[in-house]
């Protein structure tokens, strides 16, 4: 019998509703650029989304068309990831800290018609100006920034809103948002969120066994909200009515843990190496901070090494690791542990806690070799396969960019893994990055994480470089802390006590800093590039220390 229920959509404007009506008291806290906290609640939040909305229909935006937002983490982007959907829009996020050329690629290939901008980012936009064709720049006031006449004023905007607003007829299928991969492997492609994907994704993120985000929490966004959804935390903590804390561009570790402390943050996020940094600093000053109870800090982007889990674990908090891609919009798995698992011994535990987890619900997952799907026996290598409600059917204007679809309709991820026999993925390396020597494949990941577990270790690379024997074999480059030193006869000892011999690092450059990707990831093809030469360069010593 068809035709049951009724046909309600799943749209963004339900979500903001529900906080204007239901949480209008909850706060949302911003740290703006000079590091002053500003403070509203989803009362006023509410009331400006929805100005905001009005105010770019009286603009002239048509359904579906783009607006550009570059901006940090504060109130006013959260106010455009609602804004803009509830008027039609399409939010499309700018990564501020991509290279100008590639930045107005982005702009263009998007056909982005507005674009609101901090003005402490003015000069970003600025940079690219002349290469991109926004009719209309709306600027968001933090300082005494100069402003000039051709730009217009986000707070005018928001004032030339009707006096009463209805929101368009939205299907839950219409663009709501959109974001860029990195561009690390050709040019940036563009990922379109439908309203039904960002709301099917906020309610898995809620999930106790995921995020577990309620209206009992303080969430605290330190990824970046101009790349992949900020993890779809500013949609799910809406949706629940949570206490939100924005610490705009101030992601240092004493800015963080400040706001983390005085705030009673229960669940924040980002990148590893700003939790590298922040575990630092609770080392270095162990009495001076006291972090809240429950404190849950989701870690993802590259994969997190199991020394960070037990280094956090001593202060009370407790690191969880979900895995996704901004195809995915972007959270796909999370590793939390199953009730059985709570009786195993700590390192059992911790084994599974640094893997990727398990499938959020209606997220389908496979890994796939040469012969086909491969067992789950916690060995056997594959590529990662996926598909649900919220991964991506296609890119945005691409249509020759099909060999990531498979033809029965799984998304390719890139990214190798074995899966355990109780569904536990483990992401072992990236296709590209995965390293083959004399046949046999060796993880970087795996190698990376067992090095950052040494104490002078802040963080470190492991790449393929080309061998005249075994065709390839890996490189580690090492960077130290502040005041640590190690030698690479004690890193290799180090990881000799888990790995054969012939999975060892050939040698160990230690370097002041590695590059990395626009979102914090590392960017190993510069590192293979300055170092395909290795083993022709005679002036290589045999092994390299660190002081």
């Amino acid at each position: 019998m068809n035709g049951t229920m009724m046909d309600y959509p799943l749209t963004l404007t339900s979500l903001l509703e529900r906080a204007g009506h239901f949480f209008p008291s909850v706060e949302i806290v911003s740290r703006e650029p000079d590091k002053s906290i500003h403070r509203y609640t989803y009362r006023e939040f509410y009331g400006r989304a929805r100005a905001l909305a009005s105010g770019l229909m009286n603009a002239g935006l048509a359904r579906g068309d783009r607006v550009a937002t570059l901006m940090w983490n504060h109130r006013s982007h959260m106010e455009t990831y609602f804004g803009i959907p509830a008027a039609g829009g399409v939010v499309h996020t700018l990564n501020l800290r991509l290279h100008p050329q590639e930045l107005a690629y982005i702009a263009n290939h998007a056909g982005d018609r507005f674009l609101i901008v901090d003005d402490v980012l003015l000069p970003v936009f600025e940079s690219i100006r002349q290469q991109t064709h926004f009719e209309r720049v709306f600027v968001v006031s933090h300082e005494s920034c100069a402003v000039e006449s051709s730009h217009e004023d986000y707070e005018s905007l928001l004032a030339s809103a009707a006096d009463t607003f209805t929101y368009p007829d939205l299907n839950e299928n219409e663009a709501a948002a959109m974001c860029y991969t990195s561009g690390t492997t050709g040019k940036p492609k563009g990922v379109v969120y439908s309203h039904r994907a960002l709301a099917l994704h906020s309610l898995s993120l809620a999930l106790p066994d995921h995020f577990d985000i309620s209206r009992n929490d303080v969430v605290l966004p330190a990824m970046s909200m101009f790349h992949a959804n900020a993890w779809g935390m500013p949609y799910a903590t809406c949706m629940a009515g949570s206490k939100l804390v924005f610490p705009g561009p101030n992601v240092d570790a004493v800015s963080l843990l400040d706001l983390i402390v005085n705030e009673r943050v229960t669940r924040t996020g980002a990148v590893p190496t700003v939790w590298l940094s922040v575990i630092q600093e609770l080392e270095h000053n162990p009495g001076k901070w006291t972090l809240p109870k429950n404190l849950r800090i989701f870690v993802a982007g590259s994969a997190a090494p199991e020394s960070l889990f037990r280094r956090f674990d001593k202060f009370g908090a407790t690191i969880v690791q979900p895995w996704g891609m901004t195809e995915t919009t972007p959270i796909a798995t999370v590793s939390t542990l199953k009730p059985q698992m709570s009786q195993w011994p700590d390192d059992q535990k911790y084994q599974v806690r640094a893997k990727q987890g398990l499938p959020a619900p209606f997220i389908e997952l496979r890994a796939v070799a040469e012969s086909g799907p491969v067992p789950w026996d916690g060995s056997t290598l594959g590529e990662l396969q996926v598909k649900g409600p919220w991964v991506t059917g296609r890119y945005y204007k691409m249509p020759e960019e099909t060999s990531r679809w498979t033809p029965d309709g799984w998304f390719c991820t890139g990214d190798i893994v074995n899966i355990d026999g109780e569904g536990y993925i483990k992401i072992m390396d990236r296709e590209k990055d995965l390293i083959k020597s004399g046949g046999e494949w060796i993880s970087s990941v795996d190698l990376e994480n067992a090095i950052v577990a040494h104490q002078a270790v802040q963080e470190a690379a492991v790449i393929a470089i080309y061998h005249p024997k075994w065709q390839e074999r890996p490189l580690a480059l090492v960077v130290l802390c502040e005041g640590y030193s190690v030698t690479a006869q004690e890193l290799r000892a180090l990881l000799a006590q888990k790995f054969a011999k012939w999975q060892l690092p050939d040698d160990f450059v230690f370097v002041k800093e590695l590059p990395h990707t626009s979102t914090g990831k590392l960017l190993k093809v510069e590192m293979r590039k300055q170092y395909a030469d290795w083993y022709g360069n005679a002036g290589n010593a045999q092994t390299s220390t660190g002081s």
